[in-house]
Order: structure tokens, then sequence, then C-alpha cells
């Protein structure tokens, strides 16, 4: 037992050595919880005699799933074992398609069944659309496919979903369902939230496929808990309902994604469903200083729907974090190039990979962008594409530019593309513009703004879909530039200067992949840097201004601010302008309430007016 348990702390083994009854192990972060859900598997086979078979452990994406297993089986080599085999480790939806291919056919589902993509659920939506005679001014179709897939997240049926229907969105959904649902039953396909549903399904229906289940996963492991949705939450009930072996882990102050349905209540109901369940806390973090860890700690601490680990270290206290304010998102992007090449002279260990970006809306990537282009420092930005790479904006800028030259030849095609009726608009538009000559008369903001009116163009995109929102806040930003360069002429050139510095792949040069790393603080999960920037921290951006008026989307806030500080082992900056051009409007900002609940002896200011911070302004 020694070989297994030796290399845990004290919370980590009391956590592995529960095996029978329910468990929830309240995982903070950095606390080592792939490691803890490892080596209870490794107990569960070696220590309890159980069958590798009857293990189940699963958790949300593939690339985790496939490092559990690797380091489970590279351990097993070291044990001898009674039974030979390895445990199930599967992601929500493999676990599913696995079941349903075995078993489906008890409900009508045949075990040649298809799974779509997105892309094949568009165009099944599309198929519908046809079908019902509906337009995408109605609704779009990737707004529609949203909403049913919210529905199906929360387990609402198409036959549920019409009786509640409320509201023209919905009710237009309310028609789109059934069809799709139809459709994709005649094409044997289900979707990835059909998996789940149609699994559940099967396990009321059948107690016999139930009862084969339960007795093969006799242990349940759920990893990332506070991700889970209502049907992946009633998935796991059924599964470990006979033998009541199952052990949840999560971190609910890391609980960031309720835009895809998960709910961080479900440890609620679960804490109601196995009310026996024994509690777990891993404290000792191994990430970072516990100067970083005492910010966090200070921030989610006033969260209070949700229980908030203190999380302590056995590392050195750390620097100070360093408070910078800057005058604009200009200075904002310089200060964080000051601060790399600082640590670069000084360092000589130093490596440009260590380095994380982290912001709230990926619109906020083109500043950083364009400083660290002019300074030449390599990056790489995770989830996301460079900011004049991004098709709305190459689509806004093609009409800009064959407004400016007609014998722009790639322009037109690609403008030609966004649809004839459009065309025919700007058309029009941009004979007057010339007739008008109001390349000298009218700043670039201006002109920019009667194209996308004339054209139609927003109409492409829906404030409904999440997706749509972002690529809106993408042409927004470009209004900013806008501001910047008035004349519509160097407007151009500077966008044209600006893509001269991207390399081919995508990116500016770099050497054995090292370059700072810039994300959103949702992709930032997971990750870890020993130098982290976190910018734009002002009320309206970080908090989102979506969430200032609702209580549980300022808590979700809150929890991505705790995400981003605990990215961070040993440096963490923290940054926010005076005034900032953003969305092509320059305003005057306020620092976020993030800052004001930092505690005062972890600070260092940079720049910083105190008699604000001091003011207490929250």
């Amino acid at each position: 037992m020694e070989g297994i348990l030796n290399k845990l702390n004290k919370e980590q083994k009391e956590a592995v050595i529960h095996t029978e009854g329910p468990a929830i192990i309240l995982a903070g972060a950095g606390s080592g919880k792939t490691r803890v859900l490892v080596h209870k598997v490794l107990y569960l086979i070696v220590e309890k005699r159980v069958a590798p078979q009857n293990i189940l452990m699963v958790t949300f994406s593939n690339k985790a799933a496939g490092e559990m297993k690797e380091r489970i089986k590279s351990l097993l080599h070291s044990f001898p074992l009674d039974t030979p085999g390895e445990p199930t480790v599967a992601t929500f939806h493999s676990l599913c398609a696995r079941i349903l291919r075995r078993s489906g056919v008890k409900i009508g589902i045949p075990h040649n069944f298809v799974i779509y993509d997105t892309t094949d659920q568009l165009d099944t939506i599309k198929d519908c659309y046809e079908k019902l005679e509906l337009s995408i001014k109605d609704i779009r179709p990737r707004a529609a496919l949203e909403a049913i897939s919210s529905a199906k997240n929360q387990m609402i049926t198409e036959e549920q979903y019409v009786k509640f229907a409320r509201g023209y969105i919905q009710e237009k959904v309310a028609k789109i369902y059934p069809l799709y649902q139809n459709l994709l039953a005649e094409r044997n396909a289900l979707d990835f939230d059909d998996l789940l549903n149609k699994t559940i399904d099967l396990l009321k229906k059948s107690p016999e496929t139930l009862e084969f289940y339960q007795d093969q996963f006799r242990y349940v492991l759920v990893d990332e808990y506070q991700d889970t949705n209502v049907s992946q939450y009633r998935l796991t009930k059924y599964l470990a309902g006979k033998h009541n072996n199952i052990c949840i882990v999560g971190d609910f102050s890391q609980s960031i994604y309720s835009f895809r349905g998960a709910d961080y209540k479900n440890l609620e109901k679960f804490r109601t469903d196995f009310p026996d369940a024994k509690v777990y806390k891993l404290s000792q973090n191994y990430r970072s200083t516990q100067t970083i860890l005492d910010a966090a700690h200070s921030i989610i601490s006033n969260n209070n729907s949700h229980p908030v680990l203190k999380l302590w270290t056995d590392n050195k206290e750390g620097d100070e974090i360093s408070i910078f304010q800057a005058e604009n998102e200009h200075k904002e992007a310089e200060y964080i190039v000051r601060m790399i090449n600082s640590k670069k002279q000084y360092n000589p260990d130093f490596k440009l990979s260590d380095v994380a970006i982290l912001y709230r809306m990926n619109a906020q990537s083109r500043t950083i962008e364009e400083i660290f282009l002019h300074y030449g420092i390599p990056y790489k930005l995770v989830g996301g594409v460079r900011f004049y790479d991004r098709k709305e904006v190459k689509d806004v800028l093609s009409y800009i530019s064959y407004l400016s030259n007609q014998q722009d030849a790639a322009a037109l095609k690609r403008i030609q593309k966004l649809g004839k009726r459009r065309f025919e608009e700007f058309e029009f538009y941009r004979q007057e513009f010339n007739e008008a000559n109001y390349a000298e008369k009218k700043e670039t903001i201006n002109i920019i703004d009667e194209v996308l009116k004339r054209s139609g163009y927003l109409e492409r995109y829906d404030t409904e879909d999440s997706e749509d929102r972002a690529r809106l806040e993408n042409i927004k930003e470009l209004r900013s530039v806008a501001i910047e360069f008035p004349d519509l002429i160097q407007f151009l050139e500077n966008v044209a200067l600006v893509e001269q510095e991207y390399m081919p792949d995508g990116q500016i040069e770099i050497e054995n992949d090292d370059a700072v790393t810039l994300m959103t603080m949702h992709a930032a999960k997971g990750l870890e840097f020993k130098m982290v920037f976190i910018v734009g921290l002002e009320e309206g951006l970080f908090p989102h201004s979506r969430a200032l008026f609702d209580f549980g989307d300022l808590e979700e806030e809150r929890r991505l601010c705790y995400v981003g500080v605990t990215r961070a082992k040993e440096h963490l900056y923290l940054t926010y302008a005076k005034q900032r051009v953003i969305f092509g409007q320059r305003n005057t900002a306020t620092p976020s309430r993030f800052i004001f609940e930092l505690p005062d002896e972890v600070l260092e200011y940079n720049n910083v007016d105190t008699s604000i911070i001091n003011n207490e302004y929250w």
C-alpha cells in the first residue's frame, strides 16, 4: 500500500483510501486532483482487489481521458494484478456512444447510427428551415441549434419545449426542434446531446440494461464535476444508483461554463441524493506562491453560493502582485512589453513560453497583438484566430478596401460571396460614395458604420448567439482602429502594415515554440504559467457588462477571475486603463471591483492613483 500512497499528502491519502460509499472531493486549484484520481484507481485495483473492468472514470475531454488512461496504465505495470485488464476511462459522450452501440436497439436506435458534428447539425437545421419555409431573418440557424442544445442539456424534450415556449425566439425553435429530431431519426443520426439523453432514456426504460451497467461499473469516478449539466448529473446518478460507490471531484470556485449548461448546483443535488457522502478537501496547492493564493482567496470569498477552499502552500511567499494603471490600452500593452523585456534581461533562464496574457473577450487581443508585432515579441493565440484574420474582420475590410480601390479583385470576390442583395445595396452606396467624394469628407469610422448599415452585413449575426456576439465584438473593435486612423487611406495602410508583419503560418516567427501565450480566461482553465498578466480589469469589461445586474452572472465572473489568478505560479500582474477605446468608443474606465477585493498587503502599485483604491469605491 505504501507504494501507492507514499507520494501523497495527508488530505490526498484520506481521499484515496475512501472506496465504499459516496464521496465528494473538493479539489482546489493546483492541489493535485489528477494524482488523487489516478492513485484512487490504483488503490481500488491493487489493494481492494477490484477488477479493473468494474471501474469507470468519466471526464470531459478526450485529452484528459487519454492522459488519465496512460498514467494509470504505466503505473499498473509496477504491481502484480489478480485480474488483467484496464478500467474504463472515457468522456461522457464516448461512454454513451459505447453503451448505445451495444444496447441502443432496445429503444429503437440501430447499432450503426452516425454521430453528427456541428456542421452536420447546422445542415440539418437548414433543411428544417426549407421544410418550414423559415428565413434566417426569423432566427439564425446557429442560434436555433444553440437553443435546442440548451433544452437538451436540461433534458427538455421537443414535446415539452412546444408546451412551454414563450416569446418570438422560443416559438420559432418550438417549430424547428420536433422536425430536427425527426430528420435525425430518419438519417439514423444522433447529435452529441442525444448521446447523453438517449442513454438516460435507455437506462430508464430497460431495467435489465441499467442493472448490467451498474454491475459492470461498481465504482464510478467523475472528474470536473462542477462542469456537469443536468443530463450528465442524471447519467452518473443512474450508473451509481445500485452500489453507491461514486466519487465526484471538482472545484466549484472554477465553475465558469454556465453558457454550456454547466451547473455548480449539481453539488447540492448530489448531497441530497447521496446524504451519506463523505467530504474530502484538497487545500494544499503545488502551483502558486502563498501571495497569489491569498489574493485568489480574497476575491473568491466574496461569493457565497458555493464552497470556497482556503488554499495554502509550502512554496515561498513570493513577489507582491503588481497593479498597473495605464493611461490607455496602448500604454497597457507597452507595460506588458516592458515587464517581459525586464524579466528577459535579468533572468537568463527566462522563456517567453512561461508568460500568458489573459483577457475577458477575444476582441481585446488586437491592441496586444499590434504592440507585440511592433516590438518583435513572438506570440501565439490559444483558442482564437489573429484579429485581422478573423472572418468577420476580413469581410468588413474587404468592403472598405473595395470602396477605396475598385481594382482590388480579391476584395470584390469576397464581398460578392456575402450575398447578392448585400452586394447590390453596397454597390448603390459605393456609387454615391465616389460621386460625392466621401473619402475626403468623411472619417473612417463613419464610413465603416455606413457600409455596415447600407450593406446589411450585420444581419448575418444574431445577438442571441454567443458565437455571433463574439464576432460582433470583433467588428466593433475594428471601429477602435478607425478612431485612431480617421483618414481612410491611412486606416487601410495601417491594416496592411500590421498584416505584413504576420508570417504565413498565422503568427510571427517562433523559434523552438518559445512565444508568449494570448488567450481568454475561459481558455486558460487547467493551464499554468510562471508569469501571468490579467488585462482590462475595468467595470463593464471584467466583470462583463452583461453580468453587472445579475447576482448569479456576477458570481461566475468572479469565479472566472479566480481561475485567471490561479493560473500564475510566481508572478502576477493586473492592469487596467484610465481611458480605453473599446468597440469604437473612447470611455473613461472605472477599476474593476475585483481589484478592490484584493488584500492591500499582497499588492504593489505601479502608476496607480491609490486614493481611488483607498476610497473603497465598491
